[in-house]
């Protein structure tokens, strides 16, 4: 079987590219001929007007602050070096491998664009480093935003000029040099722009907001399958659900929840089985509103999407190369993905927020419609799921802490020439921690929603539920809860479901 490969353009980069590079072993990278072609035009424009000795921030001059300083032709290349070596300066744990895979494949496809004016040479040692799966260890902490992710993208820079170390496949961290020697490559040296064409973009947290959507989509459609479970286990009524009333008020990620939700209950004996004879006129809002509610969250997963999709393939450093033209801008500034970071937790607290809240309704009899005390046979006895909203209730509320927004709390770097930074990967960090906080309460949902159906056999869910429970009680879920145990293992049998997809119902499309 043949090695898949992605061709790298500059400009058709998608979100099930990066996923497929950070994530599944063996796709290799390669870079399109014709834009190696460009990007040789655009390096030709950055080498003219050194030799002119044209006036050009960051090639001739200091940086920030130090942009008046006019830099010697002799010093030039130490420039670029001085550069990365002073801007590594990251701090705390190492940034997952498929983060780091992710970064390295978006700094490639910018570099390649012409606007770089870069050598084709530094791309290509991306991907090889890439290819060889030799990661360099890049620290979590040290990046505001802008100019760029300096402080990631420099540790990944001196890599490529064999400082420091990497850490092959095997992840037993070696002497960076040593490394490279070993796969035939000589270390970089960086010439005039291209320290900081490599280290000004948005391509740490770019990689992590990336990553994060695609995650976020599959909790998200797992998400409106364990609201369907819980509504057929507490023997909730789909009249909210009617296509009319989502019509009478189309945000698309209302329809597309409660069009999601009744195909999951389609053919239901359950609802049968109580149609005519229930008393309650409506359900409370945590079953009713939920189409609502997790549809304004798809609505906000839908906005991060799309700012991924530009910036996938958007020139992010500076200054950019436009035919003969070398302009200085901001392109660099990460303000629309931290923005989109930080609505995307916000997002996910609310999903995890409604789902402890139906988890709730199913482990309290005042509130279960007939299910027993804590889903148990027992209660008193036994224990049942009490602990499980407990634990739900607690990610919930360290969520609700981590979601205030990162994008808002600039403070001025740079003797304040950077006087206004978005702190990206901080709203990374607090976004992934939250998606992770929302994973496990989705299967304590799913853990509880499916022992509930347990109480109303022999009658059975609809057709989408069913199938979904068959899962959950499959060789790699859970059984049912006959006697008490702990259900930490159960909760991460089901939150690894969870994040693999497992539990991911049809799309209505579908």
């Amino acid at each position: 079987m043949s090695t898949p490969v992605l061709t790298l353009t500059g400009h058709d980069l998608t979100i099930e590219d990066v996923v497929a590079v950070a994530r599944v072993p063996g796709t290799g990278v390669a870079l399109a001929p014709d834009a190696v072609a460009r990007l040789a035009t655009s390096r030709q424009t950055i080498e003219r007007a050194v030799a002119a000795g044209t006036t050009m921030y960051g090639i001739n001059t200091g940086f920030g602050k130090l942009a008046t300083v006019r830099i010697g032709p002799d010093d030039l290349g130490q420039l670029q070096i001085n550069l990365l070596r002073s801007h590594a300066a990251g701090v705390g744990d190492a940034l997952s491998r498929d983060i780091v895979r992710a970064m390295m494949l978006l700094r490639a496809n910018v570099l390649l664009r012409p606007t770089s004016g870069v050598r084709p040479i530094v791309a290509e040692m991306v991907v090889t480093l890439l290819n060889a799966d030799c990661l360099p260890p890049v620290p979590e902490q040290g990046s505001v935003g802008a100019s760029g992710d300096l402080a990631p993208l420099s540790h990944l820079a001196l890599a490529l000029m064999g400082e420091g170390v990497l850490v092959p496949s095997d992840g037993v961290p070696r002497p960076a040099g040593e490394v490279l020697a070993g796969i035939g490559v000589s270390p970089l040296r960086f010439g005039p722009k291209e320290g900081l064409a490599f280290i000004n973009g948005t391509q740490a947290q770019t990689a992590a907001l990336t990553l994060l959507v695609h995650d976020a989509t599959i909790l998200w459609r797992s998400a409106v399958g364990a609201a369907a479970m819980s509504l057929e286990a507490l023997r909730g009524t789909p009249t909210p659900l009617d296509a009319r009333i989502h019509d009478a008020r189309p945000h698309p990620g209302q329809r597309r929840a409660a069009s999601m939700m009744r195909g999951l209950l389609v053919d239901s004996p359950i609802r049968e089985s109580h149609r005519k004879d229930d008393p309650r006129v409506q359900d409370a809002y945590s079953l009713r509103c939920s189409p609502q509610v997790l549809g304004a969250v798809w609505d906000s997963i839908a906005y991060a999407i799309r700012v991924v999709e530009v910036e996938l393939n958007a020139s992010t450093d500076n200054p950019l190369v436009f035919g003969e033209d070398v302009l200085s801008g901001g392109n660099f500034h990460g303000q629309p993905v931290a923005q989109a970071l930080d609505f995307l937790a916000i997002g996910l607290t609310t999903l995890q927020a409604i789902a402890e809240r139906r988890v709730e309704r199913l482990v309290n009899p005042d509130l279960s419609a007939g299910l027993p005390a804590f889903l148990t046979g027992s209660p008193g006895v036994s224990s049942g799921f009490m602990m499980v909203q407990i634990t739900a209730a607690s990610l919930v509320a360290e969520s609700r802490t981590l979601a205030y927004p990162a994008s808002i709390g600039s403070i001025p770097t740079d003797a304040n020439q950077e006087d206004f930074v978005p702190m990206g990967m901080a709203a990374a960090f607090k976004a992934r921690r939250i998606l992770r906080n929302a994973q496990y309460v989705v299967s304590a949902e799913f853990l509880c929603s499916a022992q509930g159906l347990e109480f109303l056999r022999p009658l059975e869910p609809g057709r989408g539920v069913r199938h979904l429970f068959s899962i959950i009680r499959g060789p790699s879920g859970v059984s049912s809860l006959e006697a008490d145990r702990p259900p930490a293992a159960d909760l991460e049998r089901l939150r690894s479901l969870v994040a693999s997809g497992a539990l991911v119902p049809p799309a209505p499309s579908e």
